[in-house]
């Protein structure tokens, strides 16, 4: 598909004016590479997809059924983005999901894809403990005998949902979730904290909110939109410790990969995109490999990385002024998930605090994640973010378990016994993600949503950050089929 050239770094440089250094290149102004010939190679029906992330293959894996020719540029050796499982770290075929995670039973186009697969969900357990400020609850007592939480102005029997006393009034101003007046919509230019804040709430109600749906979120409730919260409540969409979870048996990266077996020759790995070009016949896109430059071309693409990458990525002429806006701005949080390695699964004997627990220690989330294997090894996951995540990545991996363990021995005291080693995966570090998945700061609950998906001319966007289902494998796929819907709509 398409039209091929390469030139070494040094005539890329050449070629752009500069002798600047490769670190420099976005800053060196390369669009003298730019051909004024913009007749798209290849067949009408040819697409490029930058991306091989979920949303990235969905994409790829419609346009080629519906008869497209499709070439998927992605710059890591493997399929799957978000989506990563860490098998070789660990004894006796435990894994551990290190990305992405939950197949939710309201997931569908999960569960459409995972049937067309042959793979098979399972039911994650519940959350079945609290742990906060020293204190330990069993979910099931906590909620039949209304115990109260050691936070100030929350109400007993309840964990989520303790800021919605305090929304009450405006939450009551709306009629119709789907119509916000305009005095709601405003609150996108306030801060969760900040409107918290406003609405009386004690400063423990937020900081309950950080460790919770914030924790969710991978953000702090300084950075998050009020409106989100808002509408969180609205449409009861916020996450919660009932929630219907699930994970893919044998590992969620059989699903990205079920999706690379099927586009095989169209996925090239290793391909790391330096600039985009764009116009009214087609797009070039210029990536390195092996200290080379090359380009392709094609009359569609779809651009399925975050974008908080995107921004590092030169774009000829540059999209609308609100879809670069909302590239360089779109905000993103901070992850890790830590897996320990135990040699045996003391969380599931008696008088143990639960399998899967709530926590305001540095790890937050702690659970069980070896549910499809028979033991008596096991790992516990935990799944922390924002502040949190962000002091632990700053440590190498042995300091991170080490303060994990620790973390992990104030709910279960033997742990330290029983460690075995483990791993850890800091997302901020990534050089092909850069952060967490998206969330809507302040100001962007408002049209970010809107502005992500619309494409510009024949250039089509796809991505969580694009989606309805924001932070989820679910929406990922979701906007690669719209993505590749909108093309295919053209014909």
């Amino acid at each position: 598909m398409g039209n091929r050239r390469e030139i070494t770094r040094r005539e890329f440089f050449k070629e752009a004016g500069t002798a600047m250094a490769f670190a420099s290149a976005a800053a060196a102004g390369l669009s003298s590479i730019h051909s004024a010939s913009w007749g798209a190679e290849g067949t009408s029906k040819d697409a490029l997809v930058l991306g091989a992330g979920l949303s990235g293959l969905a994409a790829a894996y419609e346009l080629k059924k519906a008869g497209f020719g499709v070439t998927v540029l992605e710059a890591r050796t493997r399929p799957g983005g978000r989506v990563l499982t860490y098998r070789d770290p660990f004894a006796d075929g435990l894994y551990a999901e290190m990305g992405a995670e939950y197949v939710d039973a309201a997931d569908e186009y999960d569960h459409r894809y995972c049937k067309e697969f042959g793979l098979k969900v399972m039911t994650a357990k519940v959350y079945d403990a609290i742990f906060v400020r020293g204190k330990k609850y069993k979910m099931s007592e906590f909620k039949a005998n209304k115990e109260a939480l050691p936070f100030q102005g929350t109400q007993p029997g309840v964990l989520f949902g303790q800021e919605a006393l305090y929304l009450k009034k405006l939450l009551d101003q709306v009629q119709n979730p789907d119509q916000l007046p305009e005095e709601i919509l405003k609150l996108d230019n306030l801060s969760v904290a900040q409107l918290l804040a406003e609405q009386g709430a004690p400063a423990d109600v937020t900081a309950l909110y950080t460790y919770l749906n914030a924790t969710e979120s991978t953000a702090r409730p300084e950075e998050m939109s009020a409106l989100s919260m808002i509408k969180g409540n609205l449409h009861h969409s916020d996450f919660s410790e009932v929630q219907d979870e699930g994970r893919i048996l044998g590992g969620n990266d059989q699903l990205p990969k079920s999706f690379a077996r099927a586009l095989s020759d169209q996925i090239l790995y290793r391909k790391a995109v330096r600039k985009i070009a764009h116009g009214t016949d087609g797009v070039e896109v210029w990536f390195e490999e092996e200290g080379k430059i090359s380009s392709i071309r094609a009359p569609y693409l779809v651009i399925a990385i975050p974008f908080k990458v995107l921004r590092d990525i030169e774009i000829v002429p540059e999209f609308s002024q609100e879809k670069m806006n909302c590239i360089r701005t779109l905000a993103y949080g901070h992850v890790m998930k830590l897996a320990m390695q135990y040699k045996t699964r003391f969380w599931d004997q008696s008088g143990s605090l639960g399998q899967r627990v709530f926590t305001d220690t540095k790890l937050r989330r702690i659970y069980h994640m070896s549910l499809d294997e028979p033991g008596p090894r096991g790992i516990l996951m935990s799944f922390t973010s924002g502040e949190d995540a962000e002091k632990l990545g700053a440590f190498d991996e042995s300091e991170r378990l080490k303060i994990a363990v620790q973390e992990a021995t104030k709910v279960w005291p033997e742990a330290p016994e029983f460690f075995e080693g483990g791993a850890t995966k800091y997302w901020n570090d990534d050089p092909w993600i850069k952060g967490s998945y998206s969330f809507t700061g302040v100001g962007q609950e408002r049209d970010s949503l809107q502005i992500a998906q619309k494409p510009e001319g024949r250039v089509h966007f796809a991505g969580e950050h694009t989606s309805v289902f924001r932070a989820s494998m679910n929406g990922a796929i979701e906007s690669g089929v719209r993505a590749s819907s909108e093309i295919i709509s053209l014909f």
